[in-house]
């Protein structure tokens, strides 16, 4: 079965634009294309868009993705680099939840003891 760009990005929930940027980075070597230059989007297209999406949303830069990509998909496809570069982001992105979660605890924390410290500044006042 193959999509059409309009279904590729609402199955996905991005742009049109977003995927048209995509690829005119270099991020799909792998699309064919009809006779008028049409793209033709097959499962396996669309996993792969998936992937890039996620990368992108969490971070790692197009021209890190464009490589990710090359090194899966040249004859001579270079696992372990994509592996690493994987495993890399992974830890970057684990990092970055660490930090977010300690940032939610910190927000938890003012939420919790908000009401008493504005008592402490109202009954100040009054006194």
């Amino acid at each position: 079965m193959t999509y059409t760009i309009s279904q590729v990005a609402k199955k996905l929930n991005v742009t049109i634009y977003t995927i048209r940027y995509y690829d005119k980075e270099g991020l799909f070597p792998f699309l064919d294309r009809t006779a008028s230059g049409n793209r033709i989007f097959k499962e396996q297209d669309i996993e792969w868009i998936d992937l890039i999406c996620c990368l992108k949303s969490t971070g790692m830069q197009i021209k890190d993705i464009r490589t990710l990509i090359e090194n899966c998909t040249l004859e001579n496809a270079v696992l372990d680099k994509s592996l690493q570069m994987l495993m890399d982001h992974k830890k970057a992105v684990q990092k970055e939840i660490e930090e977010i979660h300690h940032k939610l605890e910190t927000i938890d924390y003012k939420i919790k003891h908000l009401p008493e410290m504005y008592e402490r500044i109202v009954n100040k006042a009054s006194n």
